[in-house]
């Protein structure tokens, strides 16, 4: 297994890119509000990217057919953006890439349509899933292993009585969208790879109210989890540093 470590040039490339591409889903998540549609999300991140004359990552990725992927309630991952409109209480996930100077970053966030007292549920499952996010990224540094940031992952959503969707990953990202290591949410500490100076990562919990189980709707790219339960996904791309780390896609 070959994990690619970036050069200083390729950092700052990336550092660029995912201050940009976060920028982006601030912008688009204030966006998100009852009657907009996915679409309309999607024409406003076209907007987006054709301003900065930067390239969307996941467009064309595998034959994905758009920017962003838009996953509202029971909907995972990859959902591809339709016409329903979002209602009070949905919980919808963001997940965007982008290319810079041919580097790629990867990041998603998750927004409840009118919080807490919309749906307690779904603003619980989104803090609970950002914590573990954070909690992750707080342990990056030279030396320790993949699993040790699995572990932890898997303890914070589980401990809160939620699922991890275990088929779902996070992923080194870089030269490419997805590169090694793979980043499990879910697995023991110790195990896994050891994380090295210049090493780009992309920690993604992918979580849900019920089973864990899930499914892959007939469009081939949206997948749902079987019981429709709710799910969501926050996302960071991070860079392991000397003597520590750096969230390349830090919130603004």
């Amino acid at each position: 297994m070959s994990i690619p470590i970036k050069t200083p040039a390729e950092i700052e490339s990336m550092r660029k890119g995912g201050r940009l591409l976060r920028e982006f889903l601030k912008k688009l998540g204030e966006k998100v509000a009852v009657g907009i549609t996915p679409v309309d999300i999607e024409h406003f991140a076209k907007q987006l990217f054709e301003k900065e004359n930067v390239t969307p990552g996941f467009k064309g990725y595998n034959g994905y057919p758009a920017i962003c992927c838009i996953s509202v309630n029971d909907r995972v991952v990859h959902s591809i953006p339709d016409e329903i409109p979002f209602k009070q209480g949905d919980l919808v996930t963001i997940d965007c890439g982008l290319i810079l100077d041919g580097l790629n970053t990867d990041a998603a966030i998750s927004v409840v349509i009118g919080g807490k007292t919309a749906n307690p549920l779904a603003e619980k499952l989104s803090t609970i899933t950002r914590k573990a996010l954070y909690s992750a990224i707080k342990l990056i540094k030279p030396g320790v292993r993949t699993g040790d940031l699995s572990a932890i992952i898997q303890h914070t959503v589980e401990q809160a009585g939620f699922s991890i969707i275990r088929e779902l990953t996070g992923h080194g990202v870089g030269r490419t969208l997805h590169e090694e290591p793979t980043i499990y949410n879910y697995g023991k500490r110790g195990n896994g790879p050891a994380l090295k100076p210049g090493m780009t990562i992309a920690i993604e919990p992918i979580t849900c109210t019920g089973e864990r189980f899930i499914k892959t709707l007939n469009d081939h790219w949206t997948i749902v989890t079987r019981d429709g339960s709710l799910s969501c996904q926050w996302e960071h791309t991070v860079l392991v540093t000397a003597n520590g780390h750096e969230i390349l896609t830090p919130d603004t």
